[in-house]
């Protein structure tokens, strides 16, 4: 017996008698009714699977207007049920009204048993699929607002930020590409996931992709998906990052560092707006929105033939750039007393606070890992503070002159990391420069300020 609940609504007792002794065998549920003004009234219609609903109701009147009437309250209470319309008068317009208005099939009186079973059946099973993308949709929204949901916040009240945050207000309701530019740590992804939420595409899911730690072999895998066989391991069919953002936001960090023959790829999928899976020749559409950030100067770069004219000018529609912390200095103490209240909860350290020499030192430091080591150094401060006061011994900072071998010796370490600043401040940010002068390619200068900020 299939656990399904069916409604009858017909005024002729007998149509209502037959149909629920030849129903009550197979399904679970079989309720009639004879006036369809109960419909209205009816409990819990949400719950019901199927509706046999006559279409003419009124003595003397063959229209179906009456019918088609119920069926839009039906549907308008419960869109997921299935309604098969019954009628004595076969029409073909009449059919294909009721189709058109949400009817599932339709049955001409007097029926034939096998034919109406088969009908009931199949409407079942449309019912059961609907239930089911409902269910998945409702999934989809709930995972959607766990992935989107507001954990990081943009801190602080500077003229210098404040004036980036009107920007992004103004931008966030276009479509048009943006590119977010600044620092390492000065908190690119944050303005990009702002732009998203104050987008009208912020019920839809924000996609990040970090550039520079896609190896060039897996680059068209990641960002457009492969088909099932493409590879050795592609054992099934999968969708890159494009697809997975459609009708979102797709933001693409370090875009820098992709490699020229990467970046056509790329650029031919912005300009298409379409994607084809590696072992596919199928395009197919994608609506997103494209945020990409970068510490680069990409202007110098396509200078040097390092990055392609045609790409930058796809991508920055809208230029933003994110100040520095040390042009942001108002809001060092706003930031350290929101990381100091977040790593004491964390670490159950209630009562903490900054005295007055060690605010004075967080504000003279120039902060060369901008907001993220600012909060590295927040983190380690609570973590190793012993009483209820953070003075100035309890705060590490690093930023000091390069020293000369007559000085206290550092760690190998240490002098990479002074090596790595020095060349990046003597180019002026630039990476590909910075790494030719350290004597390494531009992916291991990346990995190394990367894995010194984790």
């Amino acid at each position: 017996m299939v656990d399904a609940k069916i409604l009858v609504v017909d005024d002729n007792k007998s149509v209502l008698s037959a149909l629920e002794i030849l129903l009550q065998f197979e399904y679970k549920s079989v309720q009639t009714i004879f006036n369809p003004n109960q419909i209205s009234s009816f409990p819990n219609l949400n719950d019901i699977d199927i509706v046999l609903l006559d279409m003419n109701f009124s003595a003397g009147v063959n229209t179906g207007n009456e019918g088609l009437y119920w069926l839009k309250e039906i549907k308008k209470k419960s869109p997921n049920t299935s309604v098969i319309m019954m009628t004595a008068y076969g029409a073909v317009d009449l059919a294909v009204r009721a189709l058109k208005q949400g009817a599932s099939d339709f049955v001409l009186k007097p029926w034939n048993n096998e034919r109406l079973m088969t009908t009931v059946k199949s409407a079942y099973e449309l019912r059961k699929s609907k239930q089911e993308i409902h269910n998945l949709k409702k999934k989809e929204n709930n995972l959607k607002q766990v992935i989107n949901e507001g954990r990081n916040y943009i801190i602080g009240q500077s003229k210098a930020l404040t004036s980036v945050l009107n920007l992004v207000a103004k931008v966030a309701k276009t479509d048009v590409n943006v590119l977010i530019t600044g620092e390492n740590g000065t908190g690119k992804e944050l303005i990009a996931r702002e732009l998203h939420r104050l987008s009208t595409r912020k019920n839809e899911v924000f996609i990040g992709v970090d550039m520079g730690s896609i190896a060039e072999n897996l680059f068209e895998s990641e960002l457009f998906g492969h088909a099932k066989g493409a590879f050795t391991d592609a054992k099934e069919d999968r969708a890159g990052k494009f697809e997975a953002a459609h009708q979102g936001s797709l933001f693409l960090d370090e875009i820098g560092n992709l490699s020229l023959q990467m970046q056509a790829k790329l650029l031919s999928s912005i300009q298409n707006k379409s994607v084809v899976r590696v072992g596919s020749n199928k395009p197919i559409d994608v609506d997103i929105r494209l945020v990409c950030a970068t510490n680069c100067n990409l202007e110098q770069m396509v200078a040097d033939g390092l990055f392609r004219e045609d790409l930058l000018y796809r991508i920055n529609t809208i230029h933003i750039e994110v100040p520095p912390l040390r042009e942001r200095n108002e809001d060092i103490l706003v930031l350290a007393d929101f990381f100091l209240k977040k790593f004491a909860h964390k670490y159950d350290k209630s009562g903490l606070r900054i005295n007055q020499l060690a605010q004075e030192k967080l504000m003279e430091y120039p902060w060369p890992g901008n907001i993220r080591e600012l909060q590295h150094t927040m983190e380690r401060a609570v973590i190793l503070s012993d009483g209820n006061v953070l003075k100035p011994s309890d705060f590490l900072l690093h930023a000091k002159p390069m020293q000369s071998f007559d000085s206290e010796p550092m760690t190998l370490n240490e002098m990479e990391e002074q090596m790595i600043l020095r060349a990046l401040e003597q180019n002026e940010g630039n990476y590909s420069a910075a790494a030719e002068q350290l004597g390494i390619s531009r992916q291991t200068l990346y990995n190394k300020l990367k894995k010194k900020s984790d």
